[in-house]
């Protein structure tokens, strides 16, 4: 079943919690509404599940429009992050209660539980009570209750974010596993970009009520549409830059301008892509697209070109090292690299660096205070 969602408005007094919102999920995929707090994203699921009622705008579901229809017909299976199972109840009677409500048969009941017990790996457990489990497997309880009635499409409000980080990640790939086996179209809430690219085949983000951009996770993570995009997925690093004279100067690293833009940008007009002399914008630049250099860099010397810089803390994460790097302006970024070739550059804490773009995504600025629009320039590599 699809889902289509079509300018939809939501206001709690003065407050607009969801502006002019538009998307389609497809039919048998999961889809990511992805957004920091405060984003809308959980309002719209609980318009989509028919527990908010949009100010304007309208919700179909799989061609049906159920903008005012309740919550009960619309055939939509609802799991809150925070389980809401009956602590009363056994973990048999929580998966059978809205069996039971709708006075469906004892027998057939019984039968649906233990089909679904099975299917989310509880078998054995139906005589327990909710808080004879762990967090993970409440969940699953959740879950299996959502399923019971046989939902249409699935609809998850940060289902995961009670739980701690190890237990997150096996419940991912476990529903990525489930989807797999079930084909049911399923629409997640998160702030975890993380897990929104595991688990998704598309991803919608949100930003201030408003729609940023959607697609794959390639694309978000490739070709970001918008500063806040390019910022939100993979972390980026902010950094100022201005065009003079048809070169790009980022933080004092002068780059030429036509032997960076891709091949499809070359030939547009300057409306179109091509940036105006004396252009202000800001490059995004993830921690593992810059690349270090030092007195003690491959090659030998010092090295006398790139954004010059100083290294303030380095924190071991594993099998990976981040860098605090401060730079001339006094900017903070953050550089990742592995565990193996930061002890090759041999880098401590105070040791002067020079940094290196190896790709960047750039917008101009609208005023002083923000940027927004189409990328100003694909790729910056040097």
């Amino acid at each position: 079943m699809s889902i289509h969602v079509r300018s939809i408005h939501k206001q709690f007094g003065s407050f607009v919690a969801v502006n002019d919102v538009s998307f389609s999920t497809e039919r048998g995929q999961i889809t990511a509404l992805l957004g920091p707090s405060g984003s809308g994203k959980s309002t719209v699921l609980r318009i989509i599940a028919g527990l908010e009622s949009p100010d304007r705008g309208e919700v179909s579901i799989d061609g049906e429009d159920s903008t005012w229809r309740s919550a009960a017909s619309r055939g939509v299976g609802f799991v809150f992050q925070h389980y809401a199972l009956f602590r009363h109840l056994t973990v048999a009677e929580n998966v059978g209660f809205g069996l039971t409500v709708r006075k469906i048969p004892p027998g057939e009941i019984a039968a649906r539980v233990a089909e679904l017990l099975e299917l989310v790996q509880l078998s054995g457990y139906g005589r327990r009570y909710p808080t004879q489990l762990s967090g993970g497997q409440r969940q699953r309880v959740a879950l299996a209750r959502a399923l019971a009635p046989r939902p249409r499409v699935l609809l998850l409000d940060e289902p995961f974010g009670a739980l701690d980080a190890h237990v997150r990640g096996e419940l991912r790939a476990w529903l990525r596993r489930l989807h797999e086996d079930l084909k049911m179209t399923t629409l997640i809430v998160t702030h975890d970009q993380e897990e929104a690219m595991e688990l998704s085949d598309k991803i919608i983000v949100m930003n201030r009520g408003a729609l940023e951009q959607s697609g794959t996770p390639d694309e978000l993570f490739d070709v970001p549409a918008t500063p806040f995009v390019a910022s939100f997925i993979g972390g980026s690093n902010r950094l100022q830059g201005r065009v003079r004279g048809g070169v790009t100067e980022v933080e004092g690293h002068l780059v030429p301008l036509e032997r960076h833009l891709p091949p499809r940008e070359k030939h547009l007009p300057p409306e179109a892509g091509s940036p105006r002399d004396e252009t202000s914008f800001e490059a995004f630049v993830r921690p593992q697209d810059l690349e270090l250099r030092g007195a003690g860099h491959e090659g030998g010397g010092h090295d006398a070109t790139g954004i010059s810089a100083k290294v303030e803390r380095l924190i071991r994460l594993g099998w990976q090292v981040k860098l605090e790097i401060r730079l001339a302006s006094g900017r903070l970024l953050t550089v990742q690299r592995s565990k193996e070739e930061s002890e090759r550059l041999g880098l401590r804490a105070g040791d002067l660096v020079r940094l290196h773009l190896r790709e960047a995504r750039i917008f101009p600025f609208t005023d002083s205070s923000r940027v927004q629009g189409t990328p100003l320039l694909g790729d910056l590599l040097t």
